[in-house]
């Protein structure tokens, strides 16, 4: 195994295969079925070194495009410096400051909170705009927390949005919001669709081809 490639292991009951994963952060996790050797994570981090190598430079890149100084978080395109407050459960902004509790895992699990009330402020504005200018109501708004997906729209008109978004640039949020909403007139990607797309959101590849490029930065 090369030196220059440390990987963590972790064994799960539920896994039934050996699974490799490249993170945010470019650290690697491969997990074992409880009862694998440890041989087999080696051996699956050297077949697949090739896809490794690739998924750690993009996630290199990826956090290049959201600079981020120690002891801050990212906020549409800007930054809140965290505050730590003993005592405090919840996290609250005052100003570009962003009071959080003083102790892990309690300050991680309160800024994810916040960031999901702060994505419904965010949104739900941004998403009745669009949805009058398209001339189609949705039914309802949902804050969800996934890694890849970053809206959806439903048949019935119900619509999703990551709150992750918000830890990117403020266009690529806009932009997931148009395009969600133009679902409400088109379910399909079809030409039509894309061309309803221009017409609201005029250069919408750029923010579509950063979250495209640069989407494993999402994440605190």
């Amino acid at each position: 195994m090369p030196a220059d490639l440390t990987y963590t292991v972790r064994r799960s009951d539920r896994a039934r295969s050996v699974r490799v994963r490249v993170e945010h952060d470019g650290e690697v996790t491969v997990t074992l079925p409880r009862r694998a050797r440890d041989r087999e994570a080696a051996a699956a981090v050297r077949e697949l070194r090739p896809w490794i190598d690739r998924r750690v430079a993009d996630a290199a890149a990826a956090r290049a495009a959201i600079p981020r100084e120690p002891g801050t978080v990212p906020y549409l395109g800007g930054s809140l410096r965290l505050v730590e407050q003993p005592g405090r459960t919840r996290a609250h902004r005052r100003g570009d400051l962003l009071l959080v509790p003083a102790a892990d895992p309690d300050q991680r699990a309160a800024i994810e909170r916040w960031f999901r009330r702060a994505a419904r402020a965010e949104v739900l504005p941004r998403l009745d705009a669009a949805a009058a200018a398209i001339g189609r109501p949705y039914t309802r708004l949902t804050i969800r927390d996934q890694r890849t997906r970053w809206g959806s729209c439903s048949a019935t008109g119900a619509i999703a949005i990551n709150w992750r978004l918000l830890l990117g640039p403020e266009e690529v949020l806009d932009y997931v919001i148009w395009h969600e909403a133009c679902h409400l007139a088109v379910m399909d990607h079809s030409q039509r669709f894309w061309a309803l797309l221009a017409r609201h959101l005029p250069g919408y590849e750029q923010p579509r081809a950063w979250l495209r490029r640069s989407a494993p930065a999402l994440a605190l």
